[in-house]
């Protein structure tokens, strides 16, 4: 009895230990970080074009959560000194940031004190198993405002452009001056949030997410993949636009920029992950047809 219960008390000490070591790490974080993240959430992540920041967050911890075995499992660490740059870094532009409101600093710095923590921890070995999730968060970083709209002008133009064409092609009563589209009775301002940088940049991060939980092992279909997302992307803010246009048209101002406004958006990601999809398909039959075909060239050679 008495030694059942030793070996049940050994078994836990490796817990306690975790606990004991990483509590102090979670707690310094938490205080810094939470009325980060409470302002963020009341703030521009409130907004349309920054929607995607909480997710990007969610799925970021949740990649690292689920690559953190592979960097625990390495009996090998090689603590990285150079991980105390990082740290100074990163508290240096979490002051600026919480003390001059800049949200870039701020969300920075998390970025930046988390990589410290594994560096801290791990070493740079440790880090090369986990360095998507820190890759994938800096898409919740927002841009600067001067970057965002000389980017933003070309992709709403020509987003506008394929719109008119495809609507004029269905017959529908539609006109176009610059980024305003006149259908029917109806004047559409094609936003920021409908055909803006931020949202190809969101729609970009859906499809590397994709491709690193997927995990493909022909780098070929990896690149091509990689390389379509952004035709991807801008397809599906050209049906996004459609949508709303159609909605506007065949039931008035009021639905299109209400509740179905909302559900436009909903339509966005559900068209661009469905194109993902369907392009990863078929460069999956290609790819299997060229295997096949050397197969049979080989044999046929043989």
């Amino acid at each position: 009895m008495g030694s059942t219960m030793n070996a049940a008390a050994l078994q836990k000490l490796p817990v306690f230990h975790k606990v004991a070591e990483w509590w102090p790490i979670a707690l310094g974080m938490a205080i810094l970080f939470v009325p980060t993240f409470y302002d963020l959430m009341h703030g521009i992540w409130a907004t349309e074009e920054q929607a995607h920041g909480p997710i990007i967050l969610a799925l970021s911890l949740w990649l690292l959560y689920r690559q953190w075995p592979r960097m625990t499992q390495d009996t090998v660490r090689v603590k990285s000194a150079s991980a105390w740059v990082f740290v100074g870094v990163g508290l240096l532009l979490y002051i600026l940031g919480r003390s001059q409101q800049v949200l870039a600093f701020e969300i920075s710095s998390f970025i930046i004190l988390l990589t410290a923590i594994v560096l801290l921890n791990f070493g740079w070995r440790g880090f090369a198993n986990v360095w998507f999730p820190f890759f994938f968060m800096l898409f919740m970083v927002p841009l600067p405002g001067q970057v965002v709209s000389l980017l933003t002008m070309p992709m709403k133009m020509a987003v506008s452009y394929v719109t008119e064409h495809i609507l004029f092609w269905a017959d529908y009563p539609i006109a176009r001056t610059g980024v305003i589209l006149q259908v029917g009775q109806y004047q559409l301002l094609v936003a920021d949030a409908c055909a803006g940088l931020q949202t190809l940049l969101t729609l970009e991060a859906l499809g590397l997410f994709y491709l690193n939980v997927v995990r493909h092992t022909a780098v070929l279909r990896n690149v091509v993949l990689a390389l379509l997302i952004i035709p991807i992307s801008f397809t599906a803010n050209v049906i996004r636009v459609i949508v709303l246009t159609l909605i506007t048209y065949h039931f008035g101002d009021a639905a299109g920029q209400g509740f179905l406004h909302g559900f436009a958006g909903m339509v966005l990601f559900l068209t661009a992950l469905s194109l993902i999809l369907a392009t990863d398909s078929l460069l999956q039959w290609i790819v299997r047809w060229r295997e096949r075909r050397t197969i049979a060239l080989s044999e046929g050679k043989a």
